[in-house]
């Protein structure tokens, strides 16, 4: 199983930005996709997640209204939509498939990409 994360990248304060990842190698078929994030010197948060029915949960406070996950189960992808970005944004995210149910928890996701970069700069 591999995961595909792009899209990061440098944007100033306010700014948007959208991240995709594409799974392939397996079924993905009830697996829960979701984005993590990690900025200097912080542990990795669960940012959202995306069930195969499209129910979708969100992590910290601060990102709920701002951020909109979502995904095509055709394409075996999912999507992080940004917008109203603060520099506190800035971190490597990491997309990542549980086959074990929706969870806020690391452990619990069997696959994970390999990170991309936002900056949240002006």
């Amino acid at each position: 199983v591999q995961l595909q994360a792009s899209g990061g990248g440098l944007v100033q304060p306010g700014g948007s930005l959208s991240l995709s990842c594409a799974a392939s190698g397996g079924s993905f078929r009830n697996y829960v996709m979701a984005w993590f994030r990690q900025a200097p010197g912080l542990e990795r948060e669960f940012v959202a997640g995306i069930g195969w029915g499209g129910v979708t949960v969100y992590g910290a406070d601060s990102v709920k209204g701002r951020f909109t996950i979502s995904r095509d189960n055709a394409k075996d992808t999912v999507y992080l939509q940004m917008t109203s970005l603060k520099p506190e944004d800035t971190a490597v995210y990491f997309c990542a498939v549980s086959g074990r149910g929706p969870s806020t928890q690391m452990r619990y996701y069997d696959f994970w990409g390999q990170g991309t970069q936002v900056t949240v700069s002006s």
